[in-house]
């Protein structure tokens, strides 16, 4: 099969279920699901089969895909081109095979839904946009990617148009998303600007020898990565991404795991050969990533509900991926992208399980006892919170560490608040686990628990073995492994941005930590832990301790509960004084100072007009008459005057 049917198949088959079922779905409504998930599916094999014609391990070279000449203005000319290397290949992986799976779960958890065929074509176009933006050979047509998916997640959010904070939940993502996107466009405009191309190949090529491109790169890299804080999540862009569990759990699970929060990591490694050239760009990426890990930990804590406790995860990890991709180790970063997609996407469909059982019901304090009644639900949900809080020998244990043992290198400080956050982490997750599942049932007497059919149980048991097994990739000898699969995957991907950065700075050999510190940090990690789910169940736990409402709580623990007042804050300092602005220029500026001018200007010209239009009689003799008049009084001041 020739690349261009390949990757035409990879990239619009999802595009096909999204048009099928928004021209047909209120008419099949039964076939809407089975349609999207099959051909999501079509687009996962595609993906199976460029990987293994690309063989990744065995050549080093992108293939580049054109379809056509896209734009084409004076000397800015892009073509829809596609780049098939082993970072697009891995997002794609990811995209389609956990999109299929989450495809796969709706179709149970949608079930009787009225508008299922609108939910499934918004669902395909989500996974169609953000290939589009994982595969793109260029700036612009991962733009086109980028603000895609952006669109979709509005669409998907509020997708239940009849709820009040749904709808708001979508106007507040798509609105902070665009905000950050305006650093975003003014990054691919300066590099364009600068290198003469928005083609990475041919931009990665040019720096070694643009001087002058190397003294703006600063300027671009923080444009770059403010974009990706919208879409990843990162403090104060954070905001939205909480209040996005408005809309539909599978909606949540895919937005979390496999497509919108992983496109600024994408974007950054994407673009590490202008990142690994600005260490100071990289050194606030690794400050703000620490920051919002530990922030976005500490509000998690005080959650009741179940998907926004997951929501603050979210934003957590995220945090622990921008730690990586600040200090350069892209490698563990994209391994953590990898690892959080398989346990945050069987997390999240197990916390829809639950609300599907509980007859929609999302509060822990309202839970309980679910493990006997739930039994599916409950152990892959387990196997997930242990994946999360990174607990031997699941995922998370392996990504996690390599990421907390590079920010050790970087410096100690951040690996102490990676530290702090693991503990965290662990707090919370099994605050919830227990909450939700294990003690006293404190469900409603109306309400039957009961487990999901396997069109949600199923996905969850795929995604609980990669949660599992997929830390597997990238064991250190430390540990007795000595695997490096995904070191050797990317290298090819990586090796020129750190070659040069190598060069650049004198630097010789590769540093790396002894086997014994290598140890001691993972088992600082592992007490961490320890001392999370120890501290939980002793104090808690096993007591039965049901948390308090948010309003409820004094003394510092008013500002975590109440996720610091962020949004207040937003509410009273930015959005205020703006809306007061908006209203003040509105009703007294335009109103009525333009609008009166301009009326006035209309007057004076009306009033003018019907003086003048008293003369415009229409008789020649009037004509004549007025002539002569006119000839007599030139005249008269030309004589007056000498002439």
């Amino acid at each position: 099969m020739s690349w261009e049917i390949l990757i035409s198949v990879l990239a619009f088959s999802p595009l096909l279920g999204s048009v099928l079922n928004a021209l047909f779905g209120r008419y099949w409504k039964g076939l809407s699901g089975p349609i999207g998930t099959s051909l999501s599916f079509v687009s996962f094999a595609a993906s199976v089969f460029a990987y293994l014609q690309f063989r990744p391990l065995e050549r080093q070279d992108a293939q580049i895909i054109t379809l056509f000449n896209w734009v084409d203005v004076g000397n800015f000319k892009v073509d829809l081109a596609y780049q098939v290397d082993q970072l697009s290949l891995f997002m794609a992986l990811i995209i389609t095979g956990i999109g299929s799976l989450i495809h796969l779960y709706s179709i149970g958890y949608m079930k009787g839904n009225p508008g299922i065929g609108r939910f499934f074509s918004y669902l395909n176009l989500f996974v169609f946009f953000m290939l589009h933006l994982v595969l793109a050979e260029n700036l612009v047509v991962l733009f086109f990617g980028w603000e895609g998916v952006g669109l979709c997640s509005y669409l998907l959010i509020g997708f239940d148009t009849h709820k009040e904070n749904a709808a708001q939940a979508s106007i507040k993502a798509f609105v902070t998303n665009r905000i950050a996107d305006l650093a975003m466009i003014g990054g691919i405009a300066l590099t364009y600007w600068l290198a003469g191309s928005v083609s990475f190949i041919t931009i990665s090529e040019s720096l070694p020898q643009a001087k002058f491109l190397l003294n703006a790169l600063p300027f671009v890299a923080i444009c770059f990565f403010i974009g990706a804080m919208g879409k990843s999540a990162q403090f104060p862009f954070h905001v939205w991404l909480p209040d996005a569990m408005a809309g539909p759990t599978p909606v949540s699970a895919l937005i979390h795991a496999a497509t919108m929060v992983t496109a600024g990591l994408f974007l950054i490694a994407r673009l590490n050969f202008i990142f690994i050239l600005v260490p100071k760009v990289g050194f606030w990426i690794v400050c703000i990533g620490t920051f919002t890990a530990f922030f976005a930990a500490t509000i998690g804590v005080y959650q009741n509900d179940i998907k926004k406790v997951l929501a603050y995860s979210t934003v957590s990890q995220l945090g622990y991926m921008f730690v990586a991709m600040g200090t350069g180790a892209y490698v563990a970063g994209l391994f953590h992208l990898l690892t959080h997609a398989f346990f945050k996407a069987l997390l999240f469909l197990g916390s829809g399980s639950v609300i599907h059982g509980l007859s929609d019901e999302q509060d822990l304090r309202k839970m309980g006892g679910l493990k006997s009644q739930m039994k599916i639900t409950w152990w892959t949900f387990l196997l997930g919170t242990l994946a999360i809080v990174g607990a031997p020998p699941f995922s998370g244990f392996f990504s996690k560490d390599l990421i907390l043992e590079k920010a050790f290198f970087f410096h100690p400080v951040f690996f102490g608040m990676g530290i702090a956050t693991a503990f965290l982490t662990t707090f919370y997750m099994f605050r919830l686990t227990f909450l939700a599942f294990t003690g006293k049932s404190r469900v409603s007497n109306h309400v039957h628990p009961h487990e999901s059919p396997w069109t949600m149980t199923l996905p969850l048991v795929i995604l609980a073995l990669g949660a599992a097994f997929s830390g597997y990739l990238l064991v250190p000898e430390s540990l007795g492994g000595g695997i490096d699969f995904l070191e050797k995957y990317f290298l090819p991907i990586f090796a020129k941005g750190l070659l040069y950065s190598s060069q650049q700075k004198g630097i010789t050999e590769v540093l790396h930590l002894s086997h014994q510190l290598e140890l001691l940090l993972a088992g600082l990690s592992l007490g961490a832990i320890l001392l999370g789910v120890g501290i939980y169940w002793f104090f808690f736990g096993k007591k039965e301790k049901l948390p308090l409402d948010e309003s409820t709580y004094t003394g510092w623990r008013i500002f975590p509960a109440n996720k610091y007042f962020i949004d207040e804050i937003f509410k009273n300092v930015l959005i205020g004084p703006i809306s007061a602005l908006s209203e003040f220029l509105s009703e007294v500026v335009e109103k009525r100072l333009i609008d009166r001018v301009l009326t006035g200007t209309g007057k004076i010209s009306g009033g003018v007009a019907s003086l003048l239009r008293r003369i415009q009689t229409g008789t020649v003799v009037d004509y004549a008459f007025l002539i002569v008049l006119g000839t007599v009084l030139i005249l008269s001041v030309f004589l007056w005057r000498g002439i």
